[in-house]
């Protein structure tokens, strides 16, 4: 998923400008009655403001993350080693922008407009995940990607289809689906070059496991110990699980793949702990994470600059739609 910036809002953000009115007050109550219930929440349906901007904010960024994470692999579509390796990349790197396009309008049904949330990316006001801040060097990262990224983007994204913003958690649903078989596709692809591969491949593989493993656990996010709105987050049914917790689920399925796969991942201290039933793993270098989200990243600015030429040499043709909108719609009035 990509929604670990979320953790990162300013301080202050989440305290109100001024008190609860009586009235406002009942309306909060019965919000988080609701909450508690297990129900979900319509866009009409009474928020706190809080609320709105945390789901604003948060699936703003999963809609980014969707946008910019077509970037890394679809540097690779013109040299995939075959047309059904071409093919196969040609439609996840497709899959993204659509899951980038449900999250606008998600976020557009909160108030806020696509142009708007889009300016601030651009403007380097708004986050997007850390992990496509990273080179791919090479084939085998997109066979990587598929199998960590998109493995963590699920046991992150399957828990919101039940999150409390209806419009969000139903976006979800359609996107886990898609992601599922991304997750499967790069399993393959990494599969196919381990057993049938040269030495060489098999070489490139294990390096492409080794520059990804690491940034892949910090997609969860910050510790919960200090991550300062995860709590808040649980508590409005935004999030379901910690970010801890849902590192390591991802370990320890990640672990036993990697065994099949016939990979090493790249950690000294990832032991099984049988009185814990789950994989001990080493620490995490939480000071290269705050480089990359704070814009220091290998390839923050390439990114980014990216994504602002694509923007831009698409402007015709959403010059042209709206042209075209605007005659159709005269045409009808005038019949």
């Amino acid at each position: 998923m990509y929604t670990q910036a979320m953790d990162l809002m300013p301080k202050g953000d989440d305290k109100p400008s001024v008190p609860l009115s009586a009235s406002e007050q009942q309306l909060l109550d019965r919000f988080e009655a609701r909450i508690d219930d297990g129900g979900f929440v319509e866009p009409k349906d009474w928020m706190p403001e809080h609320y709105r901007r945390t789901l604003v904010r948060q699936i703003s960024q999963h809609a980014h993350s969707e946008i910019v994470g077509m970037l890394p692999e679809g540097n690779w579509i013109t040299r995939a080693p075959t047309l059904k390796r071409k093919a196969i990349l040609l439609a996840k790197v497709q899959d993204e922008g659509g899951h980038g396009l449900y999250l606008y309008a998600a976020a557009e049904t909160l108030g806020v407009s696509r142009d708007e949330l889009i300016g601030q990316l651009h403007a380097g006001k708004a986050k997007y995940s850390s992990i496509f801040n990273y080179p791919t060097l090479a084939w085998a990262d997109v066979g990587v990607i598929g199998w960590l990224v998109d493995g963590a983007a699920i046991m992150n994204q399957v828990p919101l289809c039940r999150c409390s913003y209806a419009p969000y958690a139903r976006a979800m649903i359609r996107i886990c689906r898609e992601e599922s078989f991304h997750q499967r596709q790069g399993y393959d692809a990494l599969l196919v070059m381990m057993r049938d591969g040269t030495p060489r491949q098999r070489d490139m593989v294990q390096d492409a496991v080794n520059r990804w493993w690491w940034p892949s656990l910090m997609m969860f996010g910050p510790p919960d110990d200090v991550s300062n709105h995860s709590a808040q987050s649980m508590r409005w049914g935004i999030k379901r699980i910690s970010n801890d917790d849902l590192r390591q689920k991802f370990v320890d399925a990640t672990v036993q793949q990697a065994k099949v796969l016939g990979v090493t991942l790249p950690d000294p201290e990832l032991r099984w702990n049988e009185a814990r039933q789950h994989f001990d793993f080493g620490a995490i270098d939480w000071d290269e994470f705050r480089r990359v989200v704070g814009g220091d990243g290998p390839c923050n600015r390439e990114r980014l600059a990216d994504r602002v030429d694509a923007w831009d040499d698409g402007a015709w043709v959403r010059e042209a739609a709206l042209a075209h909108a605007a005659k159709t719609a005269m045409q009808r009035k005038a019949a």
